[in-house]
């Protein structure tokens, strides 16, 4: 389903969608209020930004000026966000989980006017760093109870303002948004990244525009789904697919309390599509998996029976010729199993996409034969994000779909993807040296990543260019495939692989330390802390024989040959991977240099 009227802004966009949709009782946001879900509609929603726009204009925001937002997901921060862009300024979205001196770095490359932040935990990181900040000029808080005037302005006071200077200047919205230009700069957002300080990705009002348009042509959204948004707003994904698209058809968008309450979010919401990263799926399949594992053996063979059933259905389909009993057989499983499963979600869900990272394809098969589609796409901040997505009629795990249109896609002569299209970004701010080492002279962009196309014309990624290892011996070696292969087993839930530069691989392994514990009390293993239990003789043994069975059909070169269990899992926190569940190597490899450097002890 495609968007309902064309449109080049961001803010044209919000305008035609409240349009189109005014006359609606049903609501464009829902979010959780005294923990019950509380309804936004389409003419709320908007009084809502105009208000808020007021405010700020009324505090000396400006066209260009830049604006940050740290928030978890909630309405509030998409009316701060389409209140910035219709005054034509600039929102630099920040994860919450960043460091005071993090968003110090941040605040002063981009120069940010005023930051919007939702609570005083974000507040207190603010207050720290304040005064290194030269350019900062105005704070405003979300949840604003406790807070001191003086310190920052609470919404309700910023509304207020808006009351006040709408009534002063009432066309002053419709004026300025009629000012923003394709071209304008709608944002810049940092990049994780895995080494080094984050580089500015500025995307344009047109950027964005092209790639919703685009990406709405190729994924069926209409405005009768609900989305439940958990993934962060500020990462480019969720923004562009769980937010501006979503809002660009009119569709209802339900946040989600935390990403902890995910689970008990879809049965209350009940939604259609969610945008999601692997990570949860993950999840879902160990879980699955568990109770399998201690449930009656007459279950278990029904189940196996099933997911065999679905595996058949699903090839099937594909070669388009079901046979009558199979199709018996899969009506069967679904009322025995499937819909068990599909409850567990809420009982509607049409699909899921699922972007960030790379879906093993044993998790897209496995969902695929319990009859839930994840639709798979592939893209960078810097490409606003999408270039790639499978459909819902041509799909394949494994592979992260053709590209969508406008978008062309090549690959050099060393495998990397190269990207042209109207969503590639304007460059990095302040750093015009890196935009130059990443678009051409030909306009195309160098994503970093390795891949190659099948016969079908869907783009397989096998790694980023920059993570290949080359062994002491000379062999190229992708990481990513070898990890996601060890992460299939429900005793590991972090694999960091090691390599590069050395004679053989070894890794570093976070056990999921639910399963490891279940396990140890079967097996009669005491053990007074996770510490202590990684260090048992038995637990390695258990280990040992997982990569064992897992690695049986990877090369020699490829294969581990020691490793070492840590205690503690990797966390966004200290550093050790991204806000998108990427691995930071260089880190990890510099805090456990000493527990590498034992694995490769007494090698002969």
């Amino acid at each position: 389903m495609a968007v309902a009227e064309h449109f080049t802004t961001i803010i044209e966009m919000f305008e035609k969608v409240t349009a189109r949709f005014a006359g609606e009782q049903r609501p464009l946001f829902l979010h959780k209020v005294d923990g019950a879900y509380r309804s936004i509609g389409f003419i709320e929603h908007h009084r809502l930004v105009r208000r808020f726009a007021g405010g700020l204009a009324s505090l000396g925001i400006t066209r260009g000026d830049r604006i940050a937002i740290i928030a978890e997901n909630r309405p509030e921060w998409v009316v701060a966000d389409m209140a910035i862009v219709g005054l034509g300024a600039v929102d630099v979205p920040v994860y919450p989980t960043l460091t005071p001196k993090q968003l110090e770095f941040i605040f002063n490359d981009a120069d940010v006017r005023a930051v919007i932040v939702s609570n005083q935990f974000q507040l207190a990181k603010i207050m720290k760093i304040k005064a290194d900040i030269r350019s900062l000029r105005h704070v405003i808080i979300m949840t604003e109870r406790g807070v001191d005037d003086n310190e920052a302005l609470g919404y309700s006071r910023v509304y207020q303002l808006g009351d006040a200077y709408e009534r002063l200047h009432p066309t002053f919205f419709s004026e300025s948004s009629a000012k923003v230009k394709p071209e304008d700069l709608l944002t810049i957002i940092y990049t994780s990244g895995t080494t080094g300080n984050p580089k500015g990705v500025m995307l344009t009002h047109s950027n964005m525009a092209s790639n919703i348009v685009a990406s709405a042509s190729v994924i069926p959204f209409g405005p009768t789904d609900v989305l439940l948004s958990f993934l962060p707003l500020c990462h480019s994904f969720e923004r562009m697919a769980g937010y501006y698209t979503a809002l660009s058809v009119g569709a209802t968008i339900a946040y989600a309390e935390s990403i902890e309450t995910v689970r008990d979010n879809l049965l209350e919401v009940r939604p259609t599509i969610v945008t999601t990263v692997p990570r949860l799926f993950e999840r879902i399949h160990s879980r699955l998996m568990k109770q399998m594992d201690s449930a009656p053996a007459v279950r278990q063979r029904l189940f196996q029976w099933a997911v065999r059933v679905g595996r058949d259905y699903a090839r099937a389909r594909r070669k388009g010729s079901i046979p009558a009993a199979l199709r018996v057989q899969h009506a069967l499983a679904s009322n025995l199993v499937y819909s068990k499963i599909r409850e567990r979600t809420g009982g509607r869900i049409r699909f899921f996409v699922s972007g960030g990272a790379a879906l093993p394809r044993e998790l897209g098969e496995f969902f695929e034969a319990v009859g839930i589609t994840i639709i798979e796409g592939y893209g960078l901040t810097e490409t606003s994000p999408v270039l790639t997505v499978n459909r819902l009629d041509d799909f394949k795990y494994g592979t992260v779909g053709k590209p969508i249109p406008g978008v062309e896609i090549k690959i050099a002569e060393d495998g990397e993807i190269l990207a042209k299209g109207p969503n590639i970004m304007l460059g990095y701010y302040n750093s015009p040296k890196a935009t130059a080492e990443v678009i051409d002279r030909e306009g195309w962009f160098h994503t970093g990543d390795i891949g190659m196309f099948d016969s079908e014309g869907h783009l397989m990624i096998t790694d980023r260019k920059k993570h290949l290892f080359v062994s002491s011996g000379g062999k190229n070696i992708a990481p990513q495939p070898i990890e996601n292969l060890f992460l299939q087993s429900k005793y590991i839930d972090q694999f960091v692989l090691i390599g590069d530069g050395r004679m053989f691989c070894t890794a570093l392994i976070v056990p999921e330390f639910e399963n490891l514990r279940e396990f140890s009390q079967k097996n009669g293993i005491s053990f007074t802390s996770d510490s202590d239990l990684i260090a048992e003789s038995d637990i390695r043994k258990l280990y040992h024989a997982e990569i064992e069975r897992l690695q049986k059909d990877l090369p020699h070169y490829e294969r581990v040959r020691r490793f070492e269990l840590l205690s503690q899992t990797l966390t966004v926190e200290n550093g050790e991977i991204t806000p998108t569940m990427k691995v930071k190597r260089k880190v990890v490899e510099q805090k456990y240099a000493g527990l590498i450097e034992k694995m490769y002890q007494d090698v002969i």
